[in-house]
């Protein structure tokens, strides 16, 4: 079986059985395409031909292309889970993946705005809104959302009208994996929500072609022209924000789920709180907001005491 038709069937597998989102699985397909490319530059793209050897191969060309720490762990984890699966499927007589390692990531630790950083932004997004135009209200909404409930971009742009409780102060998300949960939404969030919802999303599905279709009815969040709103859109909205914010580091939607998860912690929220309202999996990805907090620490610390 070539190798080709065989990361084919896997993605597919990934989608209808795991569940896993079309970011991931574009993802992991972009990885594989990769790694198939390798094999046929060295006439091994075959299943069979799949071994350790042209597995560490794969990434050691990887490195000498220069490629992150992080991309390369990541393409080791979709070999491996392509293996695996290859194995188990009884394609492969042994997985060859079992005992490939990935390359430590660097560690970094996530971008954090202050609390006074994030209540400029909020304040400046507010006054841009009450003059009553569509878009600021929905830009208004979309990060107060973004940090009142700790919202992956993917999360927010899939939400329907239905899965808002205005009255509970929550909002239904279905996170990584299809997994559903139900986080609370703050009073300023809740409060730009039910503008945009009642009046700036009215105006805009009232002008909105027919072509937007049923979709559109159910969204919660709309584009200029009527449509959900796209994660590229929120992407832009929040790094442009975020661009005139003092700080380094990555300045996407993520960065505004990094610091909710941050302030939760430093205002004495506990762990497992926390880690059910993000949809972590594992508490040990919420552990690393710990350290992002003791680094905060820190920093004030060396700052402020006179004897630092």
């Amino acid at each position: 079986m070539r190798l080709d038709p065989a990361i084919d069937a896997y993605l597919r597998h990934l989608a209808a059985e795991r569940a896993y989102s079309d970011h991931t699985i574009a993802g992991y397909g972009a990885d594989l395409r990769a790694l198939a490319a390798h094999a046929e530059q060295r006439a091994a793209d075959e299943v069979e031909h799949l071994d350790l050897e042209l597995l560490r191969d794969w990434l050691w060309a990887s490195t000498q292309a220069g490629l992150a720490k992080s991309t390369l762990a990541r393409r080791a984890a979709s070999a491996r889970g392509l293996t695996r699966w290859l194995h188990i499927t009884g394609a492969l007589p042994v997985d060859p993946g079992a005992r490939l390692k990935s390359p430590r990531r660097d560690s970094r630790l996530p971008r954090v705005l202050g609390r006074e950083q994030m209540d400029r932004l909020l304040a400046g997004l507010a006054v841009r809104a009450a003059d009553g135009d569509p878009a600021a209200q929905r830009d208004l909404a979309v990060v107060e959302l973004l940090y009142a409930s700790a919202l992956r971009v993917s999360e927010l742009t899939g939400l329907d009208l239905g899965d808002l409780d205005l009255e509970r102060q929550t909002v239904r998300v279905l996170g990584k994996g299809a997994k559903e949960r139900v986080v609370p939404v703050g009073l300023p969030a809740l409060r730009a929500l039910t503008t945009w919802r009642d009046d700036g999303r009215e105006r805009v599905l009232a002008s909105a072609s027919e072509s937007a279709g049923a979709d559109a009815e159910r969204a919660v969040f709309l584009g200029s022209r009527g449509r959900r709103l796209g994660v590229r859109a929120v992407y832009e909205l929040v790094s442009g924000l975020l661009a005139e914010v003092p700080g380094s580091g990555p300045a996407g939607p993520h960065a505004l789920r990094h610091t909710a998860a941050t302030h939760l912690l430093d205002g004495g929220a506990d762990l497992r709180a926390v880690q059910e309202m993000l949809g972590h999996a594992s508490l040990g990805t919420t552990q690393i907001y710990t350290h992002v907090s003791a680094e905060r620490l820190r920093q004030v610390y060396a700052q402020a005491h006179p004897r630092a």
